[in-house]
């Protein structure tokens, strides 16, 4: 292993369609040129084999087109409604047309080559509640038939994909009620849903209860839908009922009253075999478990479904009983590799704990072992913290796990004795060390120094894998997180203990509190599971005056970058500070191009404001084109698209 840390034809069509044609696929067969699912294809690989844009010519690389997360018809129509810069949409491309969600969760349709309006969906009659895209939306074609599924309020839509009008084959007028499914809860979720074969498969959000008030919670449920007609084909319960595989490991009847298990993050989904691969998360409460006693299935799992029953195939837990907000992140990723001479269909997941799960996609056995070992107990009243946590023995963890005075930032003996002073505060240790209950009276401990922290590690914007070379890029952060509980009393909530402050622990003089680097990518040889190399993804603190005189190299910087694998190059974006939990000074606002055998930089540019969305690419009249969306605490949510001249 070598390590190193381097430095259309219509016209602008206001919220209705205007019947003219735009071509999405029609009878056309799937090219290379599409990005046709959100991560590029439903393996969630972020790989395109374009070559256009090269290390030879990156250099020229400018913006070609922007396009703001509402457009400027849109807010003439409808001056008092307003979205979020944290504009987290990533295009699709199908045929000569981009499909995303607006800043406000509504569909559109617009110009590969130029960003220009094609259509806007309908304002639904209720209005839109909330201020926010969702992430991706998703298409379905048969022959000349398609659709473009995506969903506002709680509404899963099925449009056509030449105007924007909703089918009224699907559902009622064209929609879906997911409240419905979700027993009249309020449903919630940002992410894009995905097709497999004939179905179209919705995660959630459900509240986890992470600081607040209850043990009691709405579970987040999987649903898929039939693409034609919307009706509810299965659905998967993250928190199985009694006589269902599972329930015995939810202790004192807790599964009764437990939610959460979401599966905010996207999903993946292998067409061949037909299976749907869900990354489920914590449940209620995600930090304080002595209510819900046992394993907790099938919260923080990989589970493999057959997507035209909703029956489980297998299943593997990545966390027992979570009590870390360790939620998987990121869709698995399909990829198929030689190891040792066989030839497996495996899937990776990566995890905000910084390891990657390397599994086989049609039986869920680990490709190398994964052994259960001890960690370290739980010192709060009532809590019964898993005695083991599995721990894969290939690849090596892809960012630093847990915390020692080793770990402590040491640039000077000044910094070092400064960072030694907060770290006495707190308890420290080693991955899964749990979250403790805060002192009371001078010197008490003021809570659990988490690291990773709940942002990870890994985190939504995922990894990318290249098929060609069997390497798999992961942009991960070095993010300490403070996991400190909070007595309660019965009239404040039924939970013995609350969730305190869970910010994110600060170094001295506002440096970070361990050592460098504090973002990095890691390219992995999935086809021997060792770390081929590692690079700092950006310039970090170096520049901070009580370091600045050292002259360092970069330091990278604690962000939720976004990769995106070509034939010839890897791109990593850095996130803007707006994405939650993102450290003081720890966003950034490069894009960067990447050899991607050796981690060297060939390429970087300044974005107005940093990443939100994850990057895509794909070609257009001859021309490649990448696309990303961007925002900032001082910038409106934008598209850039950047191309060769």
């Amino acid at each position: 292993m070598g390590t190193k840390w381097i430095s259309l034809c219509c016209g602008a069509v206001l919220a209705v369609a205007s019947g003219c044609a735009v071509s999405p696929i029609g009878d056309n067969p799937v090219t290379d040129s599409d990005w046709r699912s959100y991560s590029g294809d439903n393996g969630s690989t972020k790989y395109a084999p374009l070559a256009q844009i090269s290390k030879e010519n990156v250099a020229g690389l400018q913006i070609a087109w922007r396009r703001p997360s509402l457009s400027q018809e849109f807010k003439a129509a409808n001056p008092d409604i307003k979205a979020l810069n944290n504009f987290r949409a990533t295009p699709i491309k199908v045929g000569s047309v981009l499909y995303a969600s607006t800043g406000v969760g509504l569909a559109q349709a617009f110009d590969p080559a130029t960003g220009k309006t094609l259509w806007e969906q309908k304002l639904p009659p209720e209005g839109v509640r909330g201020s926010s895209s969702n992430r991706g939306v998703a298409y379905w074609q048969k022959g000349s038939e398609g659709r473009l599924f995506s969903y506002t309020n709680n509404f899963l839509y099925a449009l056509d994909p030449k105007t924007g009008e909703p089918l009224a084959s699907f559902g009622k007028d064209g929609r879906v009620d997911l409240n419905e499914a979700m027993g009249g809860a309020p449903f919630r979720w940002n992410s894009p849903p995905l097709v497999v074969r004939d179905v179209v498969v919705i995660g959630s959000a459900m509240v986890d209860q992470d600081s607040a008030s209850k043990k009691e919670g709405v579970p987040g449920d999987v649903h898929a839908y039939d693409v034609r007609t919307g009706k509810l084909r299965w659905t998967f319960r993250i928190v199985p009922r009694p006589g269902e595989e599972g329930n015995e490991t939810w202790k004192e009847g807790s599964w009764a009253y437990s939610g959460a298990g979401n599966v905010w993050a996207p999903m993946s989904g292998d067409d061949e075999l037909g299976y749907v691969y869900l990354p489920t998360t914590s449940v209620t409460n995600d930090m304080y478990g002595g209510h819900r006693p046992g394993d907790n299935l099938f919260s923080d799992s990989v589970v493999a479904l057959d997507a035209a029953t909703g029956k489980k195939v297998w299943h593997y837990q990545i966390v027992h009983h979570d009590l870390f907000d360790y939620d998987n992140p990121a869709a698995p990723i399909l990829a198929d590799i030689n190891v040792d001479g066989r030839r497996i269909k495996a899937l990776v997941q990566i995890t905000k704990q910084s390891f990657a799960y390397v599994l086989d996609r049609v039986t869920g056995k680990p490709v190398w072992p994964i052994e259960e070992r001890p960690v370290p107990a739980s010192t709060v009243p009532g809590e019964q913290a898993s005695p083991t946590q599995p721990h894969p023995m290939k690849p090596p963890a892809f960012d630093r796990q847990g915390i020692s005075t080793d770990d402590l930032i040491d640039f000077t003996p000044e910094l070092r004795a400064e960072a030694l002073e907060i770290a006495k505060n707190y308890v420290i240790g080693p991955l899964f060390t749990p979250p403790s209950v805060v002192g009371q009276g001078p010197g008490a401990t003021k809570g659990t120094i988490q690291l990773p922290g709940s942002v990870g590690g890994a985190d939504w914007t995922g990894a990318g894998f290249d098929p060609v070379t069997g390497y798999l890029y992961v942009p991960s952060m070095t993010n300490p997180f403070i996991a400190n509980l909070l007595p309660t009393t019965p009239d404040e909530t039924n939970l013995r203990y609350r969730a305190g402050s869970r910010a994110l622990i600060q170094g001295p003089r506002g440096l970070p509190l361990t050592k460098p680097p504090y973002g990095r990518i890691t390219a992995i040889d999935l086809s021997k599971g060792d770390i081929v190399w590692t690079v700092a993804n950006g310039d970090g603190p170096r520049n901070h005056p009580a370091i600045a005189h050292l002259k360092l190299g970069p330091l990278g910087n604690a962000v939720r970058a976004a990769p995106l694998v070509t034939k010839t190059l890897l791109f990593v974006s850095e996130g803007d500070q707006i994405n939650v939990r993102t450290p003081p000074g720890g966003g950034g606002n490069k894009l960067r191009a990447f050899d991607k055998a050796t981690g060297d930089v060939v390429w970087e540019t300044t974005l107005d404001a940093g990443t939100t969305g994850t990057l895509m690419t794909y070609m257009q009249k001859g021309k490649q084109y990448i696309v990303v969306a961007i925002g900032g605490a001082g910038h409106d949510g934008e598209f850039l698209a950047y191309a060769l001249p």
